[in-house]
């Protein structure tokens, strides 16, 4: 099912590209080429070269080309029979369609979109001339909104009517319950869905309207909104996003998505200069709003209160950041303030907050942080404790490792100990670990995450030439995997090293000869162990030093140590780089554990 070729064809033919492109962006010509800034990334330099002749384009700076239909595609994010119908309807050329339904079902919906377009228009003329939409009119000046804010975002007035919108359209009792725009009484007769109410309409990513938010006004009965049913036939609020059309611009140019909660604050955002706000319809995120939004920008900014998001909605961010390549951050607003107040009152400050925004895990360690007490070994504790339960949440190993040793930075607490903290709340709560095997199904099993220990005896099973001269005793703390490791290198071959090994020892040998190394990265592993070591090595200086009353004697080497863990947190190119660390260990610390 599908247009047909020939159609196709015609509408790449018949296009003006350079028009198209230029509602996008402004084109200058160059020769044969027309030149402009991409719309598809930021540059201060135009890169963007478009061929009118041959209806294609290209940008030197991200390279990005196609056609005309493509250029649709990617900067409305649109599918291709979408852009084609878009482009076609522009040029005014008619389709056909390989299956006739499929025809019937755009003209359909061609014919709702008209419909609800005229109830936009209606709507806007109310608010803007209706007497009785006088207190309407002062609610919104009162929010900083004047006629030609109403304008820019085609805001509207309900009238306190049961039919008036009914009676202007003169739709079918059929028409009027599937756009979502009335029903009909026990009598039979129509009534408006709306009435006395602020109307947000609320459009599809091309533009075309879907359905309204209405809001009471403040002294009204009633609830403070409400939203086109999603019983209407093309409207669904798990899919659409409030704003975007709108904001989908200056979301290609930054990569970039800011989420709000309400109409007014993606109003107040767009006023600040924000032009690339949303909001969702007065539902929660879902899958297919992380998708769409996929489809626009990588990066999504959270512009309302996460911190109190919990663990289930942290794992749908998680996941989302998986599935569709997002990277989601928050804003950190003002305790009770919302974009669009703040838009008014504080307009740089929220535009500092969306510049500012921290990533999604951080922003919401950070305020346990914050708030936490680290005046006292207690209150030390118990903040680390909670922080690292958010930690635990997140799936990625290298990122919880990351926050661990963050986490114990600011609570003066050992690092290893954080990390048993997390261990401990993860296996409390019974996650279980998804382990991929060489075949590549995915299996589940009961077993925590891997350390970085076992990450490196792993490494040493499977690829011993890459990681053993950069391997010793003194790095491993857990005492089942020191001894792994040193029966790794005082037997023949794994059989061998099994065979002499104390039971705990040969499980876990056997467990690790079963796990696939392929896909670890020697480097990154043992730059990790040699930091855990020698933060373990600081933490047992300090101690001794506070026992023996002589900090002096033992400050040079503790200095030494923490120069290294923040010289090895940044990017560690090769092992050679970690040798020093690693003889200064040995040297220091190898006969305590006999080395």
């Amino acid at each position: 099912m599908g247009i047909l070729d020939e159609d196709v064809r015609r509408v790449r033919d018949e296009t003006d590209i350079i028009r198209i492109v230029t509602e996008h962006t402004q084109l200058k010509k160059t020769g044969a080429q027309w030149m402009g800034l991409c719309p598809f990334h930021g540059e201060k330099s135009p890169s963007f070269s478009v061929n009118a002749e041959k209806g294609v384009y290209y940008c030197f700076g991200c390279q990005v080309s196609g056609d005309v239909i493509d250029f649709v595609r990617e900067v409305d994010g649109m599918d291709f029979a979408g852009s084609v119908e878009f482009l076609a309807a522009k040029a005014g050329i008619p389709l056909r369609y390989t299956d006739q339904n499929e025809g019937r079902r755009k003209n359909r919906r061609k014919e709702h979109a008209e419909i609800l377009q005229k109830a936009v228009d209606f709507y806007q003329e109310r608010l803007l001339t209706d007497s009785d939409a006088r207190p309407a009119r002062d609610y919104l000046r009162s929010r900083g909104y004047d006629g030609e804010v109403a304008r820019r975002f085609s805001m509207g007035w309900a009238p306190d009517d049961w039919s008036q919108l009914a009676r202007h359209l003169k739709l079918s009792d059929t028409e009027l319950q599937a756009t979502g725009l009335g029903g009909i009484n026990r009598r039979g007769g129509q009534y408006d869905f709306f009435r006395a109410r602020i109307l947000f309409p609320i459009f599809d990513a091309q533009g075309n309207p879907v359905g309204f938010g209405g809001r009471k006004l403040p002294d009204a009965e009633g609830p403070k909104y409400k939203n086109t049913s999603d019983a209407a036939e093309y409207y669904s609020k798990s899919n659409v996003l409030y704003g975007l059309h709108w904001a989908k611009a200056e979301a290609g140019r930054t990569d970039e998505l800011v989420v709000c909660e309400g109409y007014t604050d993606v109003i107040g955002c767009h006023l600040a200069g924000i032009e690339r706000a949303v909001a969702t319809c007065g539902t929660a995120l879902t899958p297919n709003h992380a998708r769409l939004m996929g489809r626009f920008a990588k990066r999504v900014i959270l512009a309302f209160d996460a911190d109190g998001a919990g663990q289930a909605a942290a794992e749908r961010v998680y996941g989302w950041e998986e599935e569709f390549g997002l990277r989601f951050a928050v804003a950190a607003l003002p305790p009770g303030s919302d974009p669009g107040d703040l838009a008014k009152s504080d307009p740089n400050g929220l535009r500092a907050a969306i510049e500012m925004a921290r990533p999604f895990l951080e922003f919401r360690v950070d305020r346990v942080l914050e708030r936490g007490d680290l005046d006292s070994a207690e209150g030390r504790a118990a903040t680390a404790t909670e922080a690292m339960i958010l930690v635990s949440e997140h799936p990625d190993a290298i990122v919880r490792d990351q926050y661990a040793m963050r986490i114990a930075d600011r609570c003066l607490v050992g690092v290893d100990e954080v990390r048993r903290r997390g261990k401990t709340v993860a296996s409390g709560r019974g996650d279980r670990v998804t382990v991929v095997p060489t075949s590549g199904t995915a299996v589940s099993a009961g077993s925590a995450t891997p350390t970085c220990e076992e990450e490196a005896l792993r490494l040493l099973v499977h690829r011993p030439g890459e990681v053993q001269t950069l391997l010793a005793p003194v790095l491993f703390d857990d005492l089942v995997c020191r001894a792994a490791y040193s029966v790794l290198v005082a037997t023949v071959d794994l059989h061998d090293a099994r065979a002499q090994a104390d039971r705990p020892v040969a499980e876990l040998l056997a467990r690790l000869a079963v796990a696939d190394a392929s896909d670890d990265d020697p480097l990154g592993v043992l730059t990790r162990l040699c930091s855990l070591a020698a933060e373990r090595a600081v933490i047992a200086l300090e101690a001794e030093a506070r026992l023996t009353g002589d900090l002096s004697a033992y400050q040079p080497s503790i200095a030494y140590l923490r120069t290294e863990v923040i010289r090895l947190r940044e990017v560690v190119r090769e092992g050679s780089s970690l040798e020093p660390l690693l003889r200064w260990l040995v040297e220091h610390l190898g006969g305590r554990i006999g080395s």
